[in-house]
C-alpha cells in the first residue's frame, strides 16, 4: 500500500505529524519536492519528556526506527543544511545512517550562488516581493530547469565535482555581478564540495531504481509533501508560489514512481487557514482575533521563525486541493485552537467584482480581490486538547467538523487535537475506504 500525503492549503499544515503517525505502517517514507524552506515539526514523547523535532529535509519518518527515508529527485538539496540536520538527529539519539537514509543521485544540489541570487532578486522586486525564504530554492530550481545544475550524483565523483564547481562558481558570478552582489569565493566554494562529497556521497544512490523495485517487492511507501497545493508552481496562486510541484503530480515525477503505484491521496489541512510570506488570502484575519489564534496556535515557520498570517477557513481552496489531488479524505488540524472562540466563520465562495464564484480564480490580482462569502457556525467554546474519539468532541465541534468536511467534499480520516501523536481522532472506516487498514 503507498500512500500520498499531499498539503491542502497554503502550506504549514501539520503534515510532519500525520507523517510520523503513520510511519510506523510504512517501509519507506520519502520526500518528493522543495528544499530546506519547509519545515515538519514532529514532537515525540520519550523518556518522559516532549521532545521536538523541527526537519527540513529529512523525511519525518526518520525517528522511527527500521524505517527507510529517501531524499528524491525532485527536492533540492542544501548539502550544509542537510548535514546540520543529521548532526542535530544524531545529537538527540536518533540514528542516522547510509542505510536509513538515501539521497537520489538526481536531486540537484543548492549552492552559495542560489542564496545570493534569491536575496538579489526579491530585493529588485520591491513592493511585488514574493516572500520566499531566502534559501536559493528557485535559482537551484531556475538552474536545473536551464540543464546546468550540479546534482547529487557529482557528490560521487571528485574529481568531476571539482571540475563542475569551477566551472558553475564562474557562472554564477557574472549573473551576481550584474546585481551588484558580492561574488562566490570559488576556491572556498570547492573545499566545501569536498567536504560535502565525503560526508555525504555514502547516502547517494539511484532511489528512481530503489523505490520501483521496492514497491514491485511489496514494500509500501509513504510520500511526504513540502508545502501544498496553493503553492504548486503551476496551480498556487501564482507567482506568490514555490518552485516545484506540491500537487500529487509531483509525488510522481519528484520520487520517480508511476501513478499507478499510489493508491491513495490524504490531505493535510488546518482547522482555520493560515499562509507564509506575500500574495492573496481572502479570508486573512488582521485583527485581534488573528493575533490571538496565532499566538494560541503557535503561527510561525518552522524554518524561518516568520509570522504566520491566519484567517477563516476557506472551503473554496479546500475543495479546490481535493479536485487538483483527487483526494481520498482530509487531515484536520489545531481543532484546539480554536476552543475558546464563541463564533467561528467559514468561506463557502467567493465574490469577485459582484459576482459570486465557488472556483479559484488562476489570477492572482482577482484572488487578491475576492471578498469571502461567509457562513457563521457557534463556537463550542470548550476544551478539546488530547481527545482521541469523536464521540467525546463537544456537539458544536462535530457539528462544525461535519460542515468543514460537506464543504471541502471529503470526509477526515484523521483529526489532530494536540501536537502528540496520541492527540488525535483516527476514523478506521474513512482510512478502510482508503483501502488503508491501519491500528494506529
Amino acid at each position: 500500500m503507498n500512500l500520498a500525503i499531499i498539503g491542502a492549503q497554503w502550506g504549514d499544515e501539520g503534515k510532519g505529524k500525520i507523517v510520523d503517525l503513520i510511519a510506523p505502517h510504512f517501509d519507506i517514507v520519502a520526500r518528493y519536492q522543495g528544499g530546506h524552506n519547509a519545515g515538519h515539526t514532529v514532537i515525540i514523547r520519550r523518556n518522559g519528556e516532549d521532545q521536538k523535532f523541527v526537519l527540513h529535509l529529512i523525511p519525518s519518518g526518520i525517528t522511527h526506527p527500521g524505517k527507510t527515508c529517501v531524499i528524491g529527485n525532485g527536492v533540492v538539496v542544501h548539502p550544509g543544511a542537510l548535514l546540520t540536520e543529521i548532526d542535530e538527529l544524531r545529537a538527540k539519539g536518533i540514528e542516522v545512517t547510509a542505510a536509513n537514509l538515501l539521497i537520489s543521485n538526481r536531486a540537484h544540489l543548492i549552492l552559495p550562488h542560489h542564496i545570493a541570487l534569491d536575496r538579489a532578486i526579491e530585493a529588485s522586486r520591491g513592493n511585488s516581493a514574493v516572500g520566499t525564504t531566502m534559501r536559493g530554492i528557485g535559482p537551484a530550481y531556475e538552474e536545473k530547469m536551464a540543464r546546468r545544475g550540479i546534482r547529487a550524483g557529482d557528490l560521487t565523483d571528485a574529481a568531476g565535482l571539482v571540475e563542475k564547481l569551477a566551472h558553475n562558481a564562474k557562472q554564477a558570478n557574472r549573473l551576481l555581478a550584474m546585481f551588484g552582489s558580492d561574488l562566490i569565493d570559488e576556491k572556498q566554494l570547492i573545499a566545501d564540495g569536498l567536504r560535502w562529497s565525503e560526508l555525504l556521497a555514502p547516502h547517494v544512490t539511484d532511489t528512481t531504481y530503489f523505490l520501483n523495485h521496492a514497491t514491485r517487492d511489496g514494500k509500501s511507501l509513504l510520500l511526504e509533501g513540502a508545502q501544498a497545493t496553493m503553492l504548486d508552481i503551476d496551480h498556487g496562486t501564482y507567482p506568490f508560489v514555490t518552485s516545484s510541484n506540491s500537487s500529487v503530480g509531483g509525488a510522481c515525477t519528484g520520487a520517480g514512481i508511476p501513478p499507478s503505484a499510489i493508491n491513495a491521496t490524504i490531505g493535510v489541512i488546518k482547522a482555520y487557514t493560515t499562509r507564509v510570506g506575500g500574495g492573496p488570502f481572502p479570508t486573512e484575519l488582521n485583527d485581534a482575533l488573528g493575533e490571538a489564534i496565532r499566538a494560541k496556535g503557535g503561527e510561525y515557520g518552522a524554518s524561518t521563525g516568520r509570522p504566520r498570517r491566519t484567517g477563516w477557513f476557506d472551503a473554496v481552496v479546500a475543495r479546490y486541493a481535493v479536485m487538483v489531488n483527487g483526494l481520498d479524505a482530509l487531515a484536520l488540524t489545531k481543532l484546539d485552537v480554536l476552543d475558546d472562540l464563541d463564533e467561528l466563520k467559514i468561506c463557502v465562495a467567493y465574490k469577485i467584482n459582484g459576482q459570486v464564484t465557488e472556483q479559484v480564480p488562476y489570477d492572482a490580482d482577482q484572488m487578491n480581490a475576492a471578498e469571502p462569502v461567509y457562513e457563521t457556525m457557534p463556537g463550542w467554546q470548550s476544551n478539546t486538547v488530547g481527545i482521541s474519539n469523536f464521540d467525546d468532541l463537544p456537539e458544536r465541534a462535530q457539528q462544525y467538523l461535519a460542515r468543514l468536511s460537506e464543504v471541502s467534499g471529503a470526509p477526515f480520516a484523521f483529526i489532530s487535537t494536540g501536537a502528540e501523536r496520541n492527540e488525535t481522532i483516527i476514523s478506521a472506516d474513512v482510512l478502510s475506504r482508503c483501502g488503508l487498514h491501519l491500528t494506529v
